[in-house]
């Protein structure tokens, strides 16, 4: 006999290999097939066989004092194996090719489904035992006893107990409405939310078949008929529900950093109703702790900042800031992964309809994901923007008539403009996300946003033109940021005192827009004056740098051209040439290459008749 504790939990572990092996896509096969492997390696461990070859070998009745947390999997895993084959045949039932014995494959599938639940119960009779022992705590026995009451419900409206199997259901979704009220920690309330969420349809349907009025608020016919049969549906129910809370309230305090925050949107809470997204979730919420305890650092170095010195100081914190950045952004891309997954799966398997009516689904929770993914992401591009432009701050803050001729670092205006690429680029995204165009206000709020950071990036390649003497394409990118800042302006009057979920990451007071104003303004009349010392403000630069094309050089060789005639009719010749002067016609190359006469073959003397008339034919 032992008393050692024994710690199973039943939901938790049916919804893990569910959505592992095969039943988050509807892949029923593929579950029984795991489930039998899964049976056949705990038989095997627990020295449960009936032997080897064909002696056949009686087990041991399993007693209370043996039980262990494997024999209770044992158990559970039969039952999802009976279960998951009884769902196989349903399926095979309704296929056409199987017509002809539907009937039989009905009837095999009721059988198994029997045999489930007669699985189930065993495993609830040890859990009781256990509990009773003080080996088992009341949320690993209320959890046994939820997962019977699922199953025995399902199989009562499968044989069209309607009535029998409203009960079941009802009195289980009480319980799991208890346990998601009553547990401290946020990945036990997912788990919770998520069973209800899926027994939610099937109450709704044994209402209907009953005929009830209001057979769609499942809320009120659970508060109806839990009320009325808990007590004799679980035994000591109001007991187990008091231990439970005991229990919570000794372990609270060790569980509270596994809690996870409210998430919020326009003043309403966000529901996490999957225990894989609240994992996730939770390591995002300590890496924005860093990001807190960070900027609360840099405050303080900041109030301190007359005795410090140096630029060191400054670089070591703005590394830390991006360090943090990137730990979220990396445990928000995870998030975004498992929600992107299950949304897929909830697509593939048409089963939109398991979230409580009213609320918001696991859709709305990815666009949620994503629009904190690209909010994070624009703060640590914005970051190291601000980091490399206060980096040349001090050599500009200098001698002035020295540091506007000093030359700039040629790689810095390059990376500010490829920051903000990447900030346009998020910005552009956060647009076409659905939460956000449902928001008129949040709309513009990003909109404008995205035009002032265009203007920005025009501003700054301007600036890598005039490293390099273009000034013709500086002006026109100095005119287009003009523009977009006008556009800015227009936007931000649309939505002035209103507070959108953008202005955290991406603040954009009346300030810093009028501070790019200035500079452009400012930058304009200085590039004018800097493009006409360098060459007058021809666009094509210095004329004396022209080339002209290799064609111009193979042409001479065959055509004669009067350059005096182009000079003159380009205006290049100043003064006329006097009539007197007669001017040479200019040769070309052919003209002026003498060529040497071919010379004729020497005349040969011809005998016969052809000589003696050669004269008459005209030959000399």
């Amino acid at each position: 006999m032992t008393d050692t504790k024994v710690s199973f939990q039943a939901l938790q572990l049916a919804n893990e290999h569910r959505s592992a092996y095969g039943l988050r896509y509807n892949d029923v096969t593929r579950y029984r097939k795991h489930c039998a492997n899964r049976t056949h390696r705990l038989r095997s461990t627990l020295k449960m066989t009936h032997g080897k070859g064909r002696e056949f070998k009686k087990m041991a009745p399993l007693t209370t004092d043996i039980v262990r947390d494997g024999h209770l999997q044992l158990l559970l895993f039969e039952a999802e194996r009976a279960w998951a084959y009884a769902q196989d045949l349903i399926a095979q039932s309704t296929r056409p090719a199987n017509e002809g014995h539907a009937g039989t494959l009905r009837h095999s599938a009721t059988g198994r489904f029997r045999r489930s639940v007669h699985w189930a119960t065993q495993l609830l009779s040890h859990c009781q035992a256990l509990y009773a022992s003080s080996r088992l705590s009341a949320e690993n026995l209320i959890q046994a006893t939820i997962y019977t009451l699922i199953l025995n419900g399902r199989f009562l409206r499968y044989r069209d107990d309607f009535e029998d199997a409203l009960v079941q259901l009802s009195v289980a979704r009480y319980l799991l409405d208890e346990l998601a009220d009553r547990t401290e920690t946020s990945r036990d309330q997912a788990l919770a939310t998520l069973f209800a969420d899926e027994i939610g349809p099937e109450i709704r349907y044994c209402a209907h078949e009953l005929g009830r009025e209001k057979a769609y608020d499942v809320d009120a016919i659970v508060a109806e008929l839990a009320g009325q049969h808990r007590n004799d549906t679980v035994e000591g129910c109001e007991s187990l529900l008091q231990k439970l809370k005991q229990e919570n309230d000794r372990s609270g305090r060790g569980e509270a950093k596994k809690k996870l925050q409210v998430l919020m949107w326009e003043g309403q809470p966000i529901p996490v109703r999957n225990p894989e997204l609240v994992d996730v979730l939770l390591k995002v919420q300590e890496a924005e702790a860093k990001i807190s305890d960070t900027s609360r650092d840099a405050t303080e170095k900041q109030g301190d900042k007359k005795k410090q010195r140096g630029k060191s100081r400054k670089g070591a914190g703005s590394k830390k800031g991006v360090a943090a950045y990137d730990g979220v952004l990396s445990a928000l891309s995870d998030a975004e992964e498992v929600a992107r997954k299950l949304v897929e799966a909830q697509q593939s398997t048409n089963n939109a309809g398991t979230s409580a009516a009213g609320t918001r689904d696991v859709q709305f929770v990815q666009a949620y994901i994503v629009f904190q993914l690209l909010s994070r992401r624009i703060q640590r591009d914005l970051l190291l923007v601000s980091a490399l432009l206060s980096s040349h701050q001090p050599a500009a803050a200098q001698n002035t008539s020295k540091a506007k001729k000093e030359q700039v670092d040629g790689r810095l205006y390059p990376a500010v403009v490829k920051l903000l690429e990447t900030v346009i680029q998020s910005l552009t995204q956060m647009r076409s996300l659905s939460i956000v165009d449902e928001s008129p206000e949040l709309a513009s709020a990003v909109e404008a946003r995205l035009t002032f950071t265009k203007a920005r990036r025009c501003f700054y390649l301007a600036q890598c033109y005039i490293a390099v003497k273009r000034y013709a394409e500086a002006m026109t990118l100095i005119q287009h940021a003009t523009l977009h800042l006008r556009e800015t302006r227009s936007t931000l009057s649309t939505v002035a005192g209103v507070t959108t979920a953008v202005d955290a990451s991406y603040p954009l007071p009346s300030g810093v827009v009028n501070a790019l104003d200035a500079s452009i303004s400012e930058a304009s009349p200085n590039v004018k004056k800097e493009w006409f010392a360098y060459n007058g403000g021809t666009v094509n630069g210095d004329p004396k740098a022209y080339q002209k094309p290799l064609f111009f050089d193979i042409a001479l060789n065959y055509v004669q051209l009067d350059m005096d005639r182009l000079l003159e009719r380009a205006g290049k010749v100043p003064v006329k040439q006097n009539k007197e002067e007669v001017p040479q016609p200019v040769k070309s190359r052919r003209e002026e290459v003498v060529r040497a006469e071919t010379p004729e073959p020497p005349a040969q003397a011809r005998a016969g008749l052809s000589g003696l008339l050669g004269g008459w034919w005209g030959r000399k």
